[in-house]
Order: C-alpha cells, then sequence, then structure tokens
C-alpha cells in the first residue's frame, strides 16, 4: 500500500479527501491521509495562510514519513503569488520540495496540487445538487446554474473577491456552511461528475490513483522493497 500525503487548506478539504477520495484510492493501493497545513489540527481549525514557503516547509516535513505527497489548496486568497499561474506556483513548490528530498526516489513523490480556483468551483460540477440544501430554493439553483452556464468548466469561475466560487455562492444563500456543506454536496455531486466537468482535477485525480501501480510495478522490479 502506498502512503500518502495530502496537505489541506482547511476543514472543508479535509472533510472532501475523507469522504470522498480516501476510499476510492484504498481500492487502488493508495493510502491517502489529509493533513491540515500548520498547526490548524491540533487547534480544530482551518490551517490558512497557503504560500509557497509554508507548503514547500509542510510537505518536505511529511515526504520523510510518506511514499509521496501532495497538496489540496485553492489559488484564490494564496499568498504572495504574484502574477504567477497555478502551473508556475505549482513547479515552484514541486521542485523545492524535491530538493530536499534524501532520494531520487521520493523526489519522484512529490506533486503539488492548487485548485483553480477554489475548491467550491467542484461543487458547480452540478448546481442542482443545492436544492437539497438547507435555506435553497429553486431560484438560488436558477442562479448558480447561471453561473455555471457563462463558464466553459467549473475551474474557469474566476478568483475575484466577490466573484470567487463561495462568494457566488454565500450572495445567494448566506447560511451556506462551507464544511457541512460542501461535504454533503461533494458526497451528492460524486466524483465522477466533478472529474467530467473539470478536467484539470481530473488530471490530478488521475496521477493520485497511478501511485498504486507504481509501487507495485517498483516491487516487481525491485522485490527488496516490498
Amino acid at each position: 500500500m502506498t502512503r500518502l500525503a495530502i496537505t489541506v487548506e482547511g476543514l472543508t478539504e479535509r472533510a472532501f479527501v475523507q469522504v470522498l477520495l480516501t476510499g476510492h484510492l484504498r481500492g487502488l493501493g493508495v493510502e491517502a491521509i489529509p493533513i491540515l497545513i500548520g498547526r490548524g489540527e491540533r487547534h480544530g481549525i482551518g490551517g490558512g495562510s497557503v504560500s509557497v514557503k509554508r507548503l514547500v516547509a509542510e510537505m518536505a516535513h511529511l515526504l520523510r514519513s510518506f511514499d509521496a505527497v501532495t497538496c489540496l489548496v485553492d489559488f484564490y486568497g494564496f499568498r504572495k503569488k504574484g502574477d504567477a499561474t497555478v502551473g508556475e506556483l505549482e513547479e515552484r513548490i514541486r521542485e523545492r520540495v524535491a530538493s530536499r528530498a534524501r532520494s531520487g526516489r521520493r523526489a519522484r513523490g512529490v506533486f503539488p496540487y492548487i485548485q483553480r480556483h477554489e475548491f467550491e468551483a467542484l461543487l458547480f460540477s452540478d448546481v442542482s445538487c443545492f436544492g437539497e440544501v438547507d435555506g435553497a430554493s429553486e431560484s438560488v439553483v436558477e442562479s448558480l446554474r447561471r453561473v455555471r452556464s457563462e463558464f466553459s468548466t467549473p475551474e474557469d469561475i474566476d478568483d475575484g473577491r466577490e466573484t470567487a466560487p463561495s462568494k457566488r455562492i454565500l450572495a445567494v444563500l448566506p447560511d451556506y456552511r462551507k464544511v457541512e456543506d460542501g461535504r454533503k454536496l461533494a458526497l451528492r455531486i460524486g466524483l465522477p461528475t466533478m472529474r467530467a466537468e473539470c478536467p484539470r482535477f481530473d488530471t490530478w485525480i488521475r496521477r493520485l490513483e497511478s501511485l498504486g501501480s507504481e509501487r507495485s510495478a517498483e516491487e516487481g522490479r525491485n522485490p527488496e522493497c516490498r
């Protein structure tokens, strides 16, 4: 079993990994463990305050105890990103964490993922499911449906201060609860729909899935790894 650490930004992302990714990946030989960035876990609150420097320190530390490390954090609110794209930030993190790895094999197990532009974008994969959220009405669903229709994919919904995915949800559903409602919606929408609607997210999931087969192949070449 490949042990995978997923550094997550907050409780919403941790719940998402626990309810949708852990069971799916375990069946493929990957044990995924979400870990709140920094001291968030100790205090029972979200980690927040995401930056390249902080993610590098966190992931490099985890790589000592896990076979592979990744992360699930938002591009929205990412500190000191300047004009860097999501891909450029991911590459910076990968290079710096890999440079701290004690072996080439461990360096290959580093692959950061930054959600474009925010976790809640995944929930726009099927906005009809918002109808089951407490306080939501058909007009709420229709408003979110109009937002979704303006973009090619949910991942294209921008990260403006008032127009990020979570801000658009709160604008029409003020009582929306990020952790509890986000978890319920993720379960209702399901991983297959999210992957079909969000190609960048799907590429990341494919990479996670491949870890199990890569481990099996490596053990086949080198029995001492077993």
